[in-house]
Parts: C-alpha cells; structure tokens; sequence
C-alpha cells in the first residue's frame, strides 16, 4: 500500500498544473473572434454589439461599483468614451459580479452609480457571468479591445487601462489609447496585452 502514496502524490500535483494551465488559457485570446451578446443595460433596454451599426469596434470593460480600482478608473473610462466613440470605438461596460457577493453591485446599484456618475455608454448587467468567462475576464477593470474586420469582431489588445491606477496625473504608458491609436492609424497594436489590475471577479459559487 506505501508504494501507491508517491503515485497519488504525482496525479494529485498533475491535475494542480493542469488546472492551473486551463485557467490561465482559458477565454479570448488575441487575433479570436468574439462572440455578440445580450445583456440588459441600466437603462432597461437589452443591449448587443450588433446594435452599434457604424461601430469600428468597442472598447469592452469588464468592471463594477464597489472595487476601488474600478471606481479610480470610472472618469477615465468616460474621458475614453467621449475621446473614442466619435471615431468608432464606444465604451461598453459590464459588470460581472456576483450579487450575492457582493450586494454592491446589483442591478439597482447599478443604476444608481450611473446616474451620480452620468456614464454616457452602456452598463451592462452580466447576470449569469457568461460573458465575462467566455471572455477570460478575472479583474475589474479589465479591457478589451474589440476590431470590426468584415462581418467579425477581432480582439486586439487585453489587459489595463494604463500603468497608474491610483492618480491619472502620474500615469505614463496610456496602454488602451495607444492601442486604439494605432488601430485607427492603420497600424497594428504595438503593446496588444498588459496584465488588468483590480479587484477579482466575485463568482458565483466562490467562498
């Protein structure tokens, strides 16, 4: 029987690598195509991307009312929008968290923060957190930056807003304007990823 303790020992710290291994592989990767989706806005309406028509593309936000970093980021996400929209490049914005979590960021809550806060793009409520795991989101903010080529929305860049999430008079690498630069001069992205720093996603089922 003492031979089969190492064997156990070898699978158990296998299957560890192996999850670990799926969950840094797991959602949109850069060059993927990303899927549309329907979520309920806080204005009531049901929202998709295919509702923007003269889109380019979309400045995806996984984010929500009670990080800290979150709401650090929340002027700079409307400075975002109102810099790129006209040029193609909305904001959209979804909050993912589990309510029961975090009570926080329930829908009512949602609708308040967007009114004191006057976000002038979509907050969605991303109730069954479907997107937010098909997309591989883990922190709030997280950024992707999505590309109309044809009929299909492309990921271009994951990651950050910028490099200083405590106070935008020091930040000195603007990662998300930089790559929608760059798309909109026609050149590809110079820096496509940075790690998205924030809060964890409150999922549901987590203790």
């Amino acid at each position: 029987m003492r031979k089969r303790y190492p064997f156990l020992f070898l699978m158990s710290v296998l299957a560890l690598f192996s999850f670990a291994f799926t969950a840094d592989e797991a959602g949109y990767q850069l060059g993927d195509t990303a899927a549309d989706f329907k979520l309920k806005n806080v204005n009531g309406q049901m929202v998709s991307l295919k509702d923007y028509k003269d889109a380019k593309g979309f400045i995806v936000t996984f984010t929500c009312n009670t990080c800290p970093y979150a709401k650090l980021y929340e002027d700079r996400l409307i400075q975002l929008h109102q810099k790129y929209a006209p040029k193609g490049y909305p904001v959209v914005a979804i909050n993912p968290n589990d309510v029961t979590a975090s009570p926080g960021d329930s829908f009512e809550e949602m609708q308040k923060r967007a009114r004191q806060k006057k976000f002038p793009f979509a907050y969605l409520h991303d109730e069954s957190q479907e997107v937010a795991r098909k997309y591989g989101a883990t922190r709030t903010p997280h950024v992707y930056v999505l590309t109309r080529t044809g009929n299909e929305l492309k990921v271009t860049y994951i990651g950050a807003i910028d490099d200083n999430s405590g106070d935008p008079e020091k930040v000195q690498k603007r990662y998300t304007e930089a790559a929608l630069d760059n798309l909109l001069a026609g050149k590809p992205v110079q820096q496509a990823t940075t790690k998205a720093i924030g809060c964890t996603i409150k999922w549901r089922g987590d203790s």
